[in-house]
């Protein structure tokens, strides 16, 4: 018996070993017939291993080659931090900071001699957006808040986690430019409709701007925003593979399924600051909603020319928020010269853009939301010191999630279920779990944000100043950043005509 046993698998070995040489001379006649790779040709079989190791490379220097603080778009010590803050993990470590205090653009709080007690600190106040200008104001409460992300380019679990955790932790939640879906409304949280330049979700059957959609929308939503440009991509409309359009979120859009979904590269009825501006006014009037402005920023131009255009019109017609995108900003799927080189970095656009709101006396008026890989309290409460009211960060929560930066979010097959609509991915994605870690990673940046304030001798984080940070220039040497961008003096006003 046990004769037959051991014949049987010399039988089982001998034909897998047939099968892998016949596996293998059909990559060899393949690899040296084939034309489109010098390597193949050279060296068959073989020269498959470096292809393998160049696609799989990213993976395996995330895991055992790069330092914790050398990885991009997020080094390993960053991703850590999101992780432990939505496990409410706590963030005490031991033995000192792997940040390095002298790399040029390292982030450094001037600490107070005497910080504020305990029982001296005061809640950080909610702001009003809108306020006087619209029939529905839009009190927001927290600090940081989540960045558009559509139904699309994140799938249905994802976006109904973010939901709840929104709701828990008291922040707003962006639809993105998809659209909004039964899923952005689970939690019943604060949400803003995004317009992106294709009008998913608020256009009609042809394509444009549809006042009815507007006005139900208003009835759930807190506020629009009028998409010009993200830091991703700008210049260039939302970009959405085929394959991951299913008939829901086809249906959402308006648009056929498992076709690419690409936006125009601009709205087609807004293409002067004027009409910028009368389209807001519209919106506003139309829906009694606030509404703002997204946007990269490219030079001074733009916002010079808006803060102008204002104040000859008069502040009614000003949009009740600018998002402000900063190069770095992250996207589902771009273009890599786009991300890589268009648009400045939000540490140099917000200081500029908040300049120039000062300059024209119109900083009151308008809400700044500040956005671009801003994900730490720390980067958080610079940006507050730079003149930001709010932070809006996607890949942030993102993080919170479970993400574990795959690159794979144009490809629809993230392995984590958060950016793909392949059923089996997403059950890894278990909501009850995921929107508690959306809400501690919320509550927990407001809380370190406040921390911050409080080491510097502030009551609560909106008392933040640009002279309560340093940043460091070359090795050895730091400059407040009132230094850097000093404050400008509000000019006069002239009146409107």
């Amino acid at each position: 018996m046990s004769g037959i046993f051991d014949l049987a698998i010399i039988s089982v070995g001998a034909m897998l070993g047939l099968i892998i040489i016949g596996v293998i001379l059909l990559w060899f006649i393949q690899d040296i017939t084939q034309k489109k790779h010098s390597v193949l040709r050279n060296y068959p079989v073989i020269g498959r291993m470096r292809y393998i190791l160049e696609n799989q490379g990213k993976y395996f220097r995330q895991y055992f080659f790069t330092n914790d603080r050398d990885e991009m778009p997020f080094n390993r010590a960053t991703r850590g931090w999101v992780y432990r803050h939505s496990k409410n993990e706590g963030s005490i470590v031991g033995f000192g900071s792997t940040y390095d205090l002298r790399e040029p653009g390292a982030i450094i709080f001037v600490n107070a001699t005497f910080p504020i007690q305990e029982e001296e600190q005061l809640p950080t106040p909610s702001l009003m957006i809108g306020e006087d200008y619209c029939k529905n104001p839009f009190e927001a409460k927290s600090i940081i808040n989540i960045s558009g992300m559509s139904f699309g380019a994140l799938s249905a679990p994802a976006i109904r986690a973010l939901s709840l955790g929104a709701a828990k932790a008291g922040c707003w939640l962006n639809t993105g430019e998809g659209g909004l879906s039964a899923h952005h409304q689970e939690g019943a949280c604060d949400l803003i409709m995004q317009i992106g330049t294709a009008k998913y979700g608020i256009r009609d059957n042809h394509g444009n701007f549809s006042p009815e959609r507007a006005k139900k929308l208003s009835n759930v939503v807190k506020a629009f925003e009028i998409k010009l440009s993200q830091g991703a991509k700008p210049g260039k409309g939302g970009l959405l593979p085929g394959t991951k359009i299913t008939s829901e979120i086809a249906g959402i859009r308006g648009i056929p399924a498992y076709h690419d979904s690409i936006s125009p590269n601009r709205h087609n009825d807004i293409g002067s600051i004027d009409e910028l501006l009368d389209k807001i006014n519209y919106i506003r009037d139309l829906t009694g909603c606030p509404v703002g402005v997204k946007t990269a920023i490219g030079g001074w131009h733009f916002i010079n020319e808006l803060c102008e255009a204002i104040n000859r019109r008069g502040n009614e017609y000003a949009p009740d928020f600018l998002t402000i995108d900063g190069g770095e900003g992250g996207s589902g799927a771009a273009p890599q010269t786009l991300l890589d080189n268009v648009s400045l970095p939000i540490t140099e656009a917000l200081p500029r853009v908040i300049d120039s709101l000062i300059e024209s006396g119109l900083k009151k008026r308008i809400r700044v939301i500040a956005a671009g890989k801003l994900v730490t309290s720390a980067q958080g409460a610079w940006a507050l010191c730079a003149g930001a009211d709010f932070i809006n960060t996607a890949r942030g929560f993102m993080f919170s999630l479970g993400c574990i930066q795959a690159m794979r979010c144009h490809m629809n097959t993230c392995p984590t279920g958060i950016t793909t609509h392949n059923p089996r991915l997403q059950s890894g994605l278990v909501i009850q779990e995921k929107f508690l870690r959306v809400a501690n990673y919320a509550t927990n940046v407001n809380k370190e944000i406040n921390m911050i304030a409080h080491s510097c001798g502030l009551y609560h984080a909106r008392e933040f100043q640009r002279e309560h940070v340093r940043i460091v220039e070359t090795a050895g040497k730091s400059v407040a950043l009132n230094v850097m961008y000093p404050y400008p003096e509000e000019q006069e006003k002239t009146k409107p005509l």
